[in-house]
């Protein structure tokens, strides 16, 4: 038994991950590399080597001839008699090739194409364990930065932070643990190259599926996300379960499971909304926390128009368009947003809601809408188009004011008129 070669080995194995088997097959490779380099050639060269115990022996295969004219190929009668007396001309010798033998190069040369061997697998270990990583999150040590990139330790392998590929406004310090989304790993003649991102969009959704368990298994999907790093992200969810809450599933207890993400992402605001097959519903959540007074959407040209308050109209659209972009995003349809007073001039309303406003007449629309009105909460549906809650109640009487001193008139036909007026006293109203 090689005790030496087989403790060799083992600790490689334990190590580096690198098969035995593979190993051995680097061992045979190498002792007929050497035969070549010793004997100029290794066509005869016959290594044998035992998987159990690594013995190996080397042997060179020679034909028995009257004279020799070859030697590395060929061996005389009496030389061979040496060897196996039962040998004749014609038959084939088994010589013993003894590696102590083997020159200064040729051992050298054995030696690299072990070595190489080595490096070899150890590369294609690593790159097998990161490619199986791939379209998933990993947790990386920041190590220095490289000019604007940034070096990550991720274990058996650095992986570099591109500029493109970092959130505007992170910095990060030396040792500071992060987690990265794998984008690509490549496997290069120099180990493998991977390519993480903390701007992608599957980042959030890698980060929900660790820190919330229904979407783990399943129970909730998480049918589409859209993402301004280190903005905001709004996300749509379904449960597959109907006694499951998506939203609620992922905000968690208190926010809980929300904030781990937020505190995670350094402070990104994350918009949860319910995914809805009919595309109006889906428009209408996407632009919360807007509300919204109607949607007609054509699914064919994935065109949508949305009617909304004219107080909602700049939360609706958000800062900088944000919210009515990431909406956009998330629905895979171009949104035209339009203020209720747009829609009324430019006639986008549909007839049922004018007509439940007061804005229609016999002769079409009528109304000048300067008058106050109520909300009573309902939700209203007409010919596709989804309102929110806005049906509203007229009363011409009441003349909208709020002023201090000011009276609230009855309206005409009631016996008595009462006035409110505001009193201070000690400070209160």
């Amino acid at each position: 038994m090689n005790t030496e070669l087989m403790e060799a080995l083992t600790i490689l194995e334990k190590e580096k991950n690198i098969s035995r088997d593979v190993m051995m097959d680097a061992i045979e490779n190498s002792l007929i590399s050497a035969c070549k380099n010793h004997f100029g050639t290794a066509e005869n060269i016959k290594v044998i080597m035992d998987r159990e115990t690594c013995d190996y022996a080397v042997y060179a295969e020679k034909k028995v001839v009257e004279e020799v004219e070859e030697p590395a190929l060929e061996i005389s009668l009496e030389e061979a008699e040496q060897i196996d007396s039962a040998l004749q001309i014609g038959d084939v010798a088994q010589i013993p090739v003894h590696s102590k033998e083997f020159g200064r190069i040729a051992t050298q040369n054995a030696k690299n194409l072990i070595l190489q061997k080595i490096r070899e697998e150890e590369r294609k270990v690593v790159f097998d364990q990161y490619f199986e990583k791939e379209k998933d999150i990993v947790t990386g040590i920041v190590q220095r930065y490289v000019g604007k990139n940034i070096s990550i330790n991720l274990g058996r392998a650095d992986a570099m932070l591109t500029e493109n590929e970092q959130v505007k406004g992170e910095t990060f310090k030396p040792t500071e643990r992060i987690k990265l989304y794998v984008v690509e790993v490549k496997n290069t003649p120099k180990g493998p190259k991977i390519l993480v991102s903390r701007t992608h969009p599957e980042l959030v959704k890698r980060l929900f599926e660790a820190e919330v368990a229904e979407v783990r298994d399943g129970t909730v999907e998480i049918k589409s996300i859209a993402r301004e790093a280190g903005s905001r992200t709004k996300m749509a969810v379904w449960s597959n379960d109907p006694n499951v809450d998506p939203v609620g599933a992922c905000v968690g207890m208190n926010g809980a499971r929300v904030n781990a993400v937020v505190q995670e992402l350094r402070g990104e605001k994350i918009d949860i909304i319910n995914w809805d097959e009919n595309p109006a519903l889906l428009i209408e959540n996407a632009l919360s926390p807007a509300k919204v007074i109607s949607v007609m959407a054509d699914p064919e040209e994935k065109i949508a128009s949305v009617i909304v308050p004219d107080y909602q109209l700049s939360l609706a659209i958000g800062k900088e368009g944000q919210n009515a972009r990431l909406a956009a995003r998330l629905t895979g349809y171009k949104i035209d947003i339009k203020s209720e007073t747009q829609a009324i001039e430019a006639g986008d309303l549909p007839e049922n809601y004018m007509e439940q406003m007061g804005l229609m007449g016999e002769e079409g629309y009528t109304g000048d809408f300067d008058e106050e009105y109520t909300e009573d909460g309902e939700f209203e549906e007409f010919d596709g188009a989804y309102g929110d809650g806005y049906e509203e109640n007229y009363d011409e009487n009441y003349d909208g004011a709020y002023e201090e001193d000011a009276a609230y008139e009855e309206p005409a036909g009631e016996e008595d008129t009462e006035e409110f007026e505001f009193i201070e006293t000690d400070g209160n109203e």
